[in-house]
């Protein structure tokens, strides 16, 4: 079985590579790590990923919510929020967007995985459900 394909948003470019290690440790391929809303866009539609890690304050005028909600929209990829934004406003606007996780940093490699997994599965238990229909 091919290894899960995860799309890394992150402005930051240590912390980019910090998430890009951590989770090639963990098993997992990391196609591409980008900075900001647009290119996220793009490499979601481009690459073919299986998930995306979303941090909210990004490069540009676009921030990680707006980019979540537009590539769930077009693509139907699962999102996973990475980030050190944690109050309830933020919380609220990102709910909207039907995450399949919110992780607050510093985050451990364990309840990163766990997310991702359970994120995956209940992406495959829709897909399942679609095409049976």
């Amino acid at each position: 079985m091919d290894k899960t394909k995860i799309l890394v948003v992150e402005d930051q470019t240590i912390v980019a590579l910090n998430i890009r290690n951590r989770l090639k440790n963990l098993g997992y391929a990391v196609p591409s790590a980008v900075g900001s809303g647009k290119e996220a866009i793009r490499e979601a539609e481009l690459t073919n990923v299986d998930i995306v890690l979303m941090d909210i304050m990004l490069k540009g005028d676009m921030d990680g919510i707006e980019a979540a909600r537009i590539i769930k929209s077009r693509f139907g990829i699962p999102i996973i929020y990475l980030t050190a934004c944690t109050d309830f406003e933020t919380l609220e606007r990102a709910k909207l967007t039907d995450p399949e996780g919110y992780i607050s940093k510093p985050f451990k490699e364990e309840d990163l995985c766990k997310n991702i997994e359970t994120a995956l599965l209940k992406s495959r238990s829709k897909k399942k459900k679609s095409e049976s229909f």
